[in-house]
């Protein structure tokens, strides 16, 4: 067995190689509290500090900020203190007072941090004050018929969503930590969508349960202090024997761990005192040390020690080893079987050189950059089809090259990712024709929806928007940006979804103030009170809403409305387009002398907006 000093040297260029992706997995855990939760302990005292000079302040004047603050910090803990202590009616009525001071601050405060409109600012408020707890507690009291029995439905509830969110995730995250690692010995990329391997492979539950059985043994071996330090070691490889094969059954992974460790107790207990020096340090550091070095380093080693300790129990035939069969973590795979397992893969990689070739010149450059063709051509056909090609097996060549673990070759398949998205190839290129239609389209939806929101809220039908026809171009032109200025992240949904909101939150906050400007000052929406809001223009809802539809647009709605088109007669389709544009054209130029402005568009009582609305031409002056 390599020594200690070799083992480390290992974690170390294990470390180098995956650093940002290792530093997240332990930092993930200790967010969660499953691993490395004194790694934080920075945040917290910030947070002490801030508490203590708060409290100094206060000494100097009075303490009325300082017990709001505390209300406000304790409010779910106060209010189902006085349920069980009095009634439901009763918290309902603190709950009440504590939303009320909550708002009042707001206002007086922060006016960005708007607690009195939105479905967003009603669930802030919900949760803040602790009312969403008298509102569980009544429905269970009207099932049951007793508010001594809702409550204590409520607790129970309450217990059971702790106990849940602890055994399904919080206990089992060292496993998914493990995977990461072990994969990341061999391979030189590992992407953060190994975090949903055991999903992948649908044995989350499996590993659950492992963790759990493990978790009750040695709660039950640390009722003694031999066992407490001993089963401490015996149970030590539990974690990564999950990772490569989660479906063990829990007393196999036990029995396992035990039988592998055995005559290396102390030499592991060894090997973890020699990380003391580095944990000392990241004290001084308050913690932040060891979430950027120490924990990925030590995990990094004892990744490597169980590495040794599985061959070694393989190579003396140790009963139970077999059912570690996941050889592909530890050795790359020969050619020969890769291109058995991958052959669709390998197909595209060398596929015809034609079918490849991308376009030139400033065809080339729209079609790069901005994913747009003025017509398309036979050529532009075969390129998409290539890209769509490219796009369904993209995250598995890494797999072919030998860069990532070959998802094919484990025991367990995972459950192929042939998605709706996929097969409506995302990655295409879209004529102006598509995009005009896409932009009415989107229009349309938009005024549809601003007109619905309005019907349902105050039960009057509003024609919405500064326009006279049925179109908000705000939607329209939001949808045609993100298509065309967000084309190259595409293929990273996340990313995608993060820009979506910084390009959407642009567009709506400068077309409110030119919209301002333009007409002399009359504000065609204002989300003054709204939690998370920008001067009014923009709020975080809104944003989350554009972001969301961001996702829908590239992926679903703009892919299905460009294959509907393919099936139409092309000048069709440009005859009908062109005739919309102009009237659309036309009813601009219109709406630049007469607005459609009035009741329901620029002015509606603020007590009749109990939810939100959005859209080029959505919200009220409230002014």
């Amino acid at each position: 067995m390599d020594t200690r000093k070799t083992i480390k040297e290992q974690g170390k260029r294990s470390l180098k190689k995956h650093y940002k992706i290792f530093v997240a997995a332990c930092l993930i855990a200790a967010f969660l509290g499953s691993e490395f939760t004194g790694s934080l302990d920075f945040l917290f005292a910030q947070k002490s500090e801030a508490e203590v000079q708060r409290f100094e302040d206060n000494l100097q004047g009075d303490f009325s900020s300082e017990i709001k603050t505390t209300v406000g910090r304790a409010s779910w803990e106060d209010v189902l203190r006085t349920m069980i202590e009095n009634d439901t009616e009763a918290g309902r009525e603190e709950a009440q007072e504590i939303e009320e001071e909550e708002i009042r601050e707001a206002k007086t405060g922060n006016p960005s941090l708007g607690r009195t409109r939105g479905v967003l600012s009603g669930v802030v408020n919900q949760l803040s004050s602790g009312s969403i707890l008298v509102t569980l507690a009544a429905a269970f009291a009207s099932i049951t018929g007793s508010d001594n029995l809702g409550i204590m439905m409520l607790i129970l509830l309450g217990a059971f969503g702790a106990f849940a969110f602890w055994s399904l995730v919080i206990n089992v995250f060292p496993v998914v930590v493990r995977r990461v690692f072990l994969e990341g010995m061999v391979y030189d990329r590992v992407t953060s969508q190994r975090f949903t391997f055991l999903l992948r492979i649908k044995k989350w539950l499996k590993a659950s349960w492992i963790m759990l059985v493990k978790y009750i043994f040695y709660s039950l071996w640390s009722l003694t202090v031999v066992g407490a330090v001993i089963k401490r070691y015996s149970y030590y490889l539990v974690p990564y024997i999950a990772a490569e094969n989660p479906d063990i059954s829990a007393r196999q992974a036990i029995t396992l761990s035990r039988k592998m460790m055995q005559g290396h107790k102390w030499e592991c207990f060894v090997f973890e005192l020699s990380f003391v020096g580095w944990q000392i340090l990241g004290l001084f550091t308050l913690g932040i040390l060891n979430v950027f070095y120490t924990n990925p380093y030590k995990i990094s080693c004892f990744t490597r020690y169980y590495a040794q300790l599985r061959a070694e129990a393989l190579e003396g035939n140790l009963p139970g080893a077999e059912l570690l069969h996941d050889t592909y973590l530890y050795e790359k795979a020969d050619a020969s079987l890769i291109r058995s397992k991958y052959p669709d893969v390998i197909q595209v990689m060398q596929g015809p050189k034609e079918k490849q070739k991308k376009l030139t010149g400033w065809r080339g450059f729209l079609a790069d950059n901005f994913g747009l063709l003025l017509l398309r051509r036979q050529q532009d056909r075969a390129y998409e089809q290539y890209q769509a090609e490219y796009v369904r097996i993209h995250e598995m060549i890494d797999d072919v090259q030998g860069e990532a673990y070959p998802v094919r070759l484990y025991p367990i398949p995972e459950e192929e990712r042939r998605m709706l998205v996929q097969s409506l190839n995302y990655m295409r290129h879209y004529s102006v024709w598509s995009l005009i239609t896409v932009f009415l389209s989107m229009s349309l939806f938009g005024w549809l929806w601003e007109v619905g929101m309005h019907l349902v809220t105050n039960g009057e039908f509003v024609n919405r928007g500064a326009l006279h026809g049925p179109w908000l171009p705000i939607y329209g032109t939001g949808a045609i940006l993100i298509l065309l200025l967000l084309n190259r992240l595409r293929k990273n949904p996340a990313l995608l979804f993060a820009a979506t909101i910084v390009l959407c939150g642009f567009l709506e906050y400068m077309t409110s103030l030119v919209m301002e400007l333009a007409t002399g000052g009359t504000k065609w929406w204002d989300y003054s009170g709204y939690f998370l809001n920008l001067n009014g223009r923009i709020c975080a809802e809104g944003l989350l809403v554009f972001g969301v539809g961001g996702l829908a647009i590239t992926y679903v709605l703009a892919p299905i409305i460009d294959n509907l088109l393919l099936k139409v007669n092309e000048k069709r389709v440009m005859a009908v387009c062109s005739v919309l544009m102009v009237a659309f054209a036309a009813d601009a130029v219109y709406s630049q002398i007469h607005p459609n402005a009035g009741k329901g568009v620029t002015s509606i009582e603020e007590t009749a907006l109990l939810e939100p609305e959005r859209g080029s031409d959505a919200l009220p002056d409230n002014s």
